[in-house]
C-alpha cells in the first residue's frame, strides 16, 4: 500500500476524501487545524509561529516523523502528526500520536477512524511495535472514540516539564 494518494472511503466522485502525506505546501492549513485543536486544550497555548515552527519541523525531517492528512480536492479537514522514537521496552521503534484532529463540520462521518486505520497500516508496514497517544482528560468522547478503535488505557501517566 501507498503512503500517499490512498482512496480510502468508497465515494464514487473525483473530490472523494482521502488520506495522504503532508508536504510543506499543506503547512499553512495545517498550522490552521492545530491551532483549533489547542483551542480546545487547555495544556497548550495558541500562537501560529510556534505551531508553525513545530510542524515544518516534522515535515523537513521524515525520519522524526509523520503528518498524514484527511483531504478532498478542496480542503484538508483531519490530520494526525506522528512522532518517531525507540522504546528500549518494546526493543524498537514507537509512534507517539499527537495532533489528531478532525475538522468540527466532518467529524460523525467516520473520517477519524479512516485516519487511524491508516496510522494503523503505516505503523505496521514500517515494523513500529507500539503506537502511543495522549488524549484529554476532560473529553469522553476522544477516550471512547481511541478505545473504539482498540487503545487501551496505560497505568502510566504523563507528566511534563517545560523547558522555557
Amino acid at each position: 500500500m501507498s503512503e500517499s494518494n490512498t482512496i480510502t472511503p468508497s465515494i464514487q466522485s473525483s473530490d472523494a476524501p482521502r488520506v495522504e502525506t503532508a508536504t510543506i505546501e499543506d503547512l499553512d492549513q495545517i498550522t490552521e487545524l492545530v491551532m483549533e485543536l489547542f483551542e480546545l486544550q487547555d495544556d497548550f497555548d495558541v500562537d501560529r509561529e510556534i505551531q508553525q515552527r513545530g510542524l515544518r519541523l516534522i515535515l523537513e525531517q521524515p525520519a522524526r516523523g509523520r503528518i498524514f492528512v484527511l483531504r478532498n480536492d478542496h480542503n484538508i479537514f483531519g490530520m494526525v502528526n506522528l512522532l518517531f522514537t525507540i522504546s528500549t521496552a518494546r526493543g524498537g521503534m514507537v509512534i507517539l500520536l499527537e495532533d489528531f484532529i478532525i475538522h468540527p463540520t466532518h467529524r460523525g462521518q467516520g473520517y477519524g477512524s479512516i485516519l487511524v486505520d491508516h496510522v494503523k497500516q503505516f505503523a505496521n508496514t514500517k515494523d513500529f511495535s507500539r503506537i502511543t497517544l495522549l488524549t484529554d482528560k476532560i473529553s469522553a468522547d476522544s477516550q471512547k472514540f481511541f478505545q473504539k478503535l482498540g487503545f487501551n488505557y496505560s497505568s502510566m501517566i504523563p507528566m511534563r516539564l517545560n523547558l522555557d
